[in-house]
């Protein structure tokens, strides 16, 4: 996460953005209400979230509960699965941008693949699972 973060800070300077702040916290969170009203009181125009898995979705609930995007902010996850996205819903996830290393209809490549991973177990792939396959073939 660190160095996502500091990569992602990095990309904003480098191209004429500024970085208003960050916060850290720690694994397994269950309440960013502390992180999330201060981000939301910077006035930033994007609030971007360096975690994943668990720390990410519960953030980006409590960010619909408080009403970020809808007071203008953009909300990214610099990682996050696209089954995430599913299992939250459309409140937290409207307006939501996502970076993600693999997506099913990224271009014929990524289609002809999916489809045989689809065949075989039931579901289009995520970015972890074919990178799995990846790293293995």
């Amino acid at each position: 996460g660190m160095a996502l973060q500091r990569d992602a800070a990095n990309v904003v300077k480098e191209t004429g953005g500024k970085v208003l702040g960050d916060v850290r916290h720690p694994l397994n969170s269950s309440d960013f209400s502390s992180f999330l009203l201060q981000a939301q009181a910077s006035k930033a125009k994007v609030v971007a979230l360096a975690n994943a898995g668990g720390d990410t979705t519960t953030a980006l609930k409590q960010a619909a509960e408080f009403g970020l995007a809808q007071g203008g902010q953009k909300l990214i996850a610099l990682l996050m699965e696209i089954t995430d996205t599913h299992a939250l819903g459309l409140k937290a996830t409207q307006g939501l941008i996502v970076t993600d290393a693999f997506y099913w209809d990224m271009n014929d490549e990524t289609r002809a693949f999916s489809k045989r991973f689809n065949e075989k177990v039931g579901h289009m792939p995520t970015m972890i699972q074919a990178g799995l396959y990846s790293a293995t073939m």
